[in-house]
């Protein structure tokens, strides 16, 4: 969504957007290649409610975070401290919320909480982008999550969908 709906201009930063999966391991040299990361994942946090938003900077992770029990194959967490071991972590802004977890009955459809919590999750991201003085333009301006979600599996994937 953030791609799609915002234009990012800077004389001193580039703006790339990266699906990542759940594949943490596979963006060690993704990550490593740039000056500043902002990471949106899920994030655990005991007696947290579904749509709950927490932004941090990753070397100030508060203690109440916890990253287990992702979709995840090798923990996010555990991804960004092999590279911080390696000496080639940028700073990483972490912006997390806390999802549904799905049981026997899975879905890929989005809660209300999340879905609400994608504004702020939005907002949050956007201001700081903003913050590095990057100039931020709106190319669509009702474009929502809801409009994007149901397609995010197809990005980046050639398919032939028989059109």
């Amino acid at each position: 969504m953030i791609e799609e709906k915002y234009e990012f201009i800077s004389d001193e930063y580039v703006v790339d957007i990266v699906d990542g999966g759940t594949l943490a391991h596979r963006l060690i040299p993704i990550i490593c290649e740039y000056d500043k990361v902002v990471l949106i994942d899920c994030v655990k946090v005991d007696d947290a409610k579904i749509g709950e938003v927490y932004s941090f900077n990753f070397n100030d992770m508060p203690g109440y975070i916890k990253w287990n029990g992702s979709a995840h194959e090798v923990e996010m967490l555990q991804t960004l401290q092999m590279i911080e071991m390696m000496g080639d972590l940028p700073p990483v802004k972490i912006v997390g919320v806390i999802p549904y977890v799905i049981g026997e009955n899975s879905t890929f459809t989005m809660t209300k909480e999340v879905k609400d919590a994608s504004r702020t999750m939005e907002r949050v991201i956007v201001d700081y982008i903003k913050n590095l003085g990057v100039e931020v333009k709106v190319k669509k301006l009702k474009l929502n999550i809801e409009d994007v979600v149901q397609n995010t599996y197809l990005k980046g994937i050639e398919y032939d969908t028989g059109v």
